[in-house]
């Protein structure tokens, strides 16, 4: 028994991450891959010929039939919550719920569609969604909240959310936008190579370039601006604090405020060499500098709330002292929740309960909810 040979890789030429894969009979797989803010189902064959499904949304959690001629998935959308399906031909897009499980409870809520946008920026485009609130009226102005994804190496991906969950912000009475930046995959390595060593950069350009398309959209109410993020999302918060004043408010969720205290606390010091070619003592120390939002604190001004947690060891809870110290010397308006029994990520449900009623509150506080007249 055993291989024999070489291995060789039949997808040299795909450009985007692949994530589930699984066998379909003797010469076939069927995978997933991060593509265009969304992540639909692949084929290909032993002689590299890739194929594209027509399922959309997210789908994972690929399994097949002994024989491998039917597949089964789960698929889920920015408005639709997981369910189980099944197909003999991922291509087609024809496949059948065989969970259903929300039906009833779907047909009682008001989920809007969202909508993908794309806005120029340099060197291409940049895919966005835009999520407008239940109940929405075009004739009236809306509120925005500004959501920047974590990783930085992530999407915003038409799949649901049990944590940050756009539906739910958009159902406080506001119009939510999911940009993909520089560092985003689904987009092409290059596109995803371009963040690191340039946190700063590129990324923050991008982000700015889809706020202007944003406030150019008729509905958007610019005096009712607010921006959210968790981990590198958290980070890009502490960086807009130093180089833009557009947002009424900022919540920052687990981000990096000081790179070299980051560096030295973090369970994952590889990430940090990755990212800026090195530790900061290295060649490579002005990476560290150059985008550490700490280095910016005299133009701290835009009120903020900080959440950040006692076992987080990625993005260590000194990271959000030290930002919650800076803006009460700096007299910012500012809270600091904390978790002592969370990490990275707020996952016990009466946590997550109270996560949502601090954050929303004090967005409303700053960033009113619902449509004005013009």
């Amino acid at each position: 028994g055993g291989f024999k040979g070489q291995p060789r890789s039949i997808t040299p030429d795909f450009d985007n991450t692949v994530e589930y894969f699984v066998w379909a009979g003797s010469d076939r797989l069927y995978f997933t891959a991060d593509a265009d803010g969304s992540r639909p189902i692949f084929t290909v064959n032993t002689r590299g010929e890739v194929r594209r499904g027509n399922v959309a949304g997210m789908q994972g959690s690929l399994s097949t039939s002994h024989d491998g001629r039917v597949l089964v998935y789960s698929s889920s959308a920015l408005d639709k919550p997981p369910e189980v399906f099944v197909t003999s031909n991922p291509a087609s897009g024809v496949a059948l719920n065989i969970s259903d499980v929300n039906k009833e409870l779907l047909a009682k809520l008001d989920l809007p569609r969202p909508e993908s946008v794309k806005v120029k920026v340099e060197g291409g485009d940049m895919q966005m969604w835009v999520l407008k609130p239940p109940g929405f009226d075009p004739s009236k102005k809306w509120p925005l909240v500004y959501l920047v994804h974590g990783g930085p190496q992530g999407a915003w991906e038409d799949g649901w959310s049990y944590r940050w969950n756009p539906e739910a912000w958009a159902a406080q009475g506001y119009v939510v936008a999911l940009p993909n930046p520089r560092g985003s995959t689904g987009f092409g390595q290059k596109f995803v190579d371009e963040i690191s060593g340039d946190w700063g950069g590129k990324c923050f350009d991008d982000l700015m370039r889809g706020l202007e398309y944003l406030e150019s959209r008729p509905e958007i109410d610019k005096s009712r601006m607010a921006a959210a993020g968790a981990s590198f999302g958290g980070y890009m918060m502490n960086w807009f604090q130093g180089h833009t004043d557009k947002f009424k408010t900022l919540i920052t969720h687990c981000g990096v405020y000081n790179f070299e205290s980051m560096y030295a606390t973090t369970e994952e010091i590889w990430f940090d060499e990755w990212e800026h070619g090195g530790p900061p003592w290295g060649p490579n120390r002005s990476s560290y500098e150059r985008h550490s939002p700490h280095k910016f604190a005299k133009d701290f001004k835009t009120p903020m709330l900080i959440i950040h947690n006692d076992l987080d060891f990625r993005v260590p809870v000194s990271e959000g002292h030290q930002l919650f110290t800076t803006l009460q010397r700096l007299k910012v308006p500012s809270k600091f929740i904390n978790f002592p029994d969370e990490g990275h990520w707020v996952l016990k449900p009466a946590n997550s309960a109270y996560w949502h009623r601090e954050v929303f509150a004090w967005l409303k506080n700053y960033a009113p909810p619902g449509g004005k007249s013009r």
